[in-house]
């Protein structure tokens, strides 16, 4: 008689009725010690079997030492190589104890990557309890693959559990009433939920509050401490500068081409790498760069407008401006646009302010655009461009 891993044992090994698991594990032990031991190395038709020490580790080892390599993976390939090395690292790693574990670097999914098999793992992270799988689906469902009640739902779990991306995902959602239609706006809930993610630390969050304060848009109107909590937003984002490489002053070095940078350092005439995006708006400007977005949304409306694509008009759906951002349009007109040039949209005020200071404040020159429209050399001046919601986005200050 074999074991799973090949090991002889004798007929009187052989399992009694009524013995549990644990005996037949501790009767295979016994076995194999003996067939490894020096007296049945001589015993004729005995072949002495060195003893499996891997096979002694108890269950609760194995799944903290998978916990450990999940918390700590750089990539989802980590965490897979581990579960790939035998059947018992398999079926161990797929426990709630260790999903629930896994890093965000170990849930960080590409779009190019997606597959059903990626979409089993998060969806069976997100039942073991993992916030950053819940939102990271919740993102993905909602956005490219159109299933927006489950979306919603996943990153409303994510939120009540204080995951601040997932909590100011939701302040944009309400914002702009996405998914639904002009009336599904709920300034007051967006507001709020931009102050909880705020008070958790989140940049971004803190930005859009101050202009939410400046503009009376969702709470009451204060400049004084809208203009106070922009300063708090910026001071953040130069803390987070710091603690990274020094920054490169203006005119010493050229910077990389394709290097982003601050958007508060660049005021100061210095240059410093802007932070990562997080992951599931990195999948969402993959997934929508090799997508046409019209079509896109077409599945995320599940038909229900009954046009294509073609019908709608080319470009009738848009990406946010901010090329970190990724998030699009569920309808048409629901971003805001430059009110200057009427070239730009934005998702939030938050990504507008950032996409000024990092490309648009150099790029924003309407008046040769608005001449030729006009007609005339000195005409009046052009009026702020809105929205059919009937919102228009001013240029940061």
């Amino acid at each position: 008689m074999k074991t799973r891993r090949g090991a002889c044992h004798a007929a009187a090994a052989a399992t009694a009725p009524g013995e549990g698991p644990e005996a037949q594990r501790r009767k295979r032990r016994r076995t194999a010690a003996a067939e490894g031991s020096p007296a049945a190395a001589g015993t004729p038709g005995v072949r002495p079997v060195g003893r499996d020490m891997f096979e002694e580790l108890p269950d609760d080892l194995v799944v903290s030492i998978l916990r450990d390599v999940a918390a700590s993976a750089s990539s989802p390939a980590d965490l897979a190589g581990a579960m790939l090395t035998c059947k018992r690292f398999r079926e161990l790693g797929q426990s709630k104890v260790v999903l629930a574990r896994a890093s965000p670097r170990c849930l960080a999914v590409r779009a190019k990557a997606w597959s059903e098999e990626a979409h089993r793992f998060l969806q069976r992270c997100a039942d073991a309890g993992s916030l950053e799988a819940c939102y990271l689906l919740g993102m993905i469902r909602f956005y490219c693959l159109g299933i927006r009640g489950s979306g919603a739902a996943l990153m409303a779990a994510a939120a009540v559990g204080g995951h601040r991306e997932a909590l100011y995902s939701l302040a944009v959602v309400q914002f702009n009433g996405s998914g639904g239609g002009k009336d599904d706006r709920d300034l007051r809930a967006g507001a709020a939920l931009c102050a909880r993610a705020a008070s958790l630390g989140h940049v971004g969050a803190l930005r859009e509050l101050g202009h939410c304060l400046q503009d009376g848009y969702g709470v009451r109107r204060s400049v004084l401490d809208g203009r106070r909590l922009l300063i708090q937003a910026n001071a953040r984002e130069l803390a987070a500068v710091a603690a990274s490489p020094p920054p490169q002053l203006l005119g010493k070095a050229a910077p990389h081409p394709t290097r982003r940078h601050s958007c508060l350092l660049s005021d100061f005439g210095c240059r410093a790498a802007a932070g990562e995006p997080h992951a599931a708006n990195r999948f969402l400007a993959d997934w929508f760069a090799s997508r046409p977005l019209g079509t896109a949304a077409a599945v995320a409306a599940g038909g229900g407008s009954g046009s294509s694509p073609e019908e709608d008009g080319a470009g009738a759906l848009r990406l946010c401006s901010q090329a970190l951002c990724g998030r699009p349009e569920t309808r048409r007109h629901e971003f805001r646009r430059c009110s200057v040039c009427g070239l730009v949209n934005y998702c939030s005020r938050a990504c507008q302010a950032l996409h000024w200071k990092m490309a648009h404040k150099a790029e924003c020159t309407p008046m040769d655009r608005w001449l030729d429209v006009v007609g005339v050399g000195g005409g009046a001046a052009p009026q702020p461009h809105a929205n059919a919601d009937g919102a228009a986005a001013a240029p940061a200050p």
